[in-house]
């Protein structure tokens, strides 16, 4: 029921995104887009650019062949899409051809964007499944290896980044303020503050509440909630990784069950970012460092954005 699905959401005037890995597109759905533009770049996942690597991630004899049949019946339409991918065991070795493959695509204008720390099921609901995830995800190393293949460009983008939006989060479980200028609905009725969080305590039942109520009364006292956990406030609460960690609410729930307990996976990686940076050196914890503020004016060239009031403020008086 697709293409009746599609119709109809698309005579509403709403724009539709779609998520495929290209196998199942027909030629009878490609002209369905050429007919009834998406109005959005269709986003395809490519699990490899050989038969082997491809089926030894689809695990699916014929996919690899489906994947480019879909992909040609798109370019023969001019029908705008966009490369992602994911990098695996089974693929990292061809990261290089998958951007050759990508650049050749009119509507890329940017390198394919890749999936490189591996989110467990938000649904929590397959034990199984999320131990083959974990079992799948690449080292803190390799995940820093991949970032940096372009040493010159990660530092200064992180110069950036540092300079914008480091700060100590403190027992605020939010502070990335989800749910202010969107949210999500699932297919059951609940509004979401993100697409991934799905812990009980955070969704609002939209089968017996409204749109309005949802946003402007109870998502912000779900922005409110403060974290409990000892170990969380030992550590995420005072460390000024915030942003360079892939650690919230959402990661939590679908690792542990909770909102509020530390991903080791997430924090290893950042660490072994930070180091690599020299923001912290082989046996600290950034959770430790107290003159994080001082260490990122030597890194970034100034102290973060939100303190540079402060620091002119002091530099003024000193002077005086």
């Amino acid at each position: 029921d697709f293409s009746e699905l599609y119709l109809f959401t698309r005579k509403i005037g709403m724009k539709v995104i779609l998520f495929t890995n290209a196998t199942l597109i027909t030629p009878e759905m490609a002209d369905l887009f050429a007919k009834f533009p998406l109005l959005e770049n269709i986003e395809i996942s490519l699990y490899g650019m050989s038969k082997v690597s491809y089926e030894a991630v689809s695990r699916k004899a014929g996919a690899f062949e489906s994947a480019q049949r879909g992909i040609a019946l798109l370019l023969e339409r001019n029908i705008p899409f966009e490369i992602k991918g994911v990098l695996l065991p089974q693929t990292k070795h061809e990261i290089g051809d998958i951007e050759v493959f990508a650049r050749a695509i009119p509507w890329m204008d940017h390198p394919p964007v890749l999936s490189i720390f591996l989110d467990l099921r938000c649904r929590r609901d397959s034990d199984t499944k999320n131990r083959l995830i974990i079992g799948l995800r690449n080292s803190p190393e390799d995940c820093l290896n991949y970032l940096t293949r372009d040493k010159k460009a990660y530092i200064e983008e992180k110069k950036a980044f540092f300079r914008q939006f480091s700060r100590i989060p403190g027992q605020g479980l939010f502070p990335c303020m989800p749910g202010v200028e969107s949210a999500c609905v699932d297919a059951y009725g609940q509004l979401q503050l993100c697409m991934m969080l799905k812990h009980p305590d955070t969704l609002y039942n939209l089968n017996i509440g409204t749109l309005k109520e949802g946003i402007l009364h109870f998502f912000p006292q779900i922005r409110e909630m403060k974290a409990r956990n000892p170990e969380y406030l030992r550590r995420c609460a005072r460390c000024f990784l915030y942003g360079l960690c892939e650690q919230c609410p959402a990661q939590s729930w679908m690792e542990h069950g909770t909102l509020d307990t530390p991903v080791e996976y997430h924090c290893e990686v950042a660490h072994e970012q930070a180091r690599f940076l020299g923001l912290i050196g082989r046996a600290e914890m950034a959770w430790d460092v107290r003159d994080w503020k001082e260490r990122i004016r030597k890194f970034a060239g100034e102290y973060p954005k939100q303190d540079q009031a402060k620091c002119n403020r002091e530099k003024i008086i000193k002077e005086e």
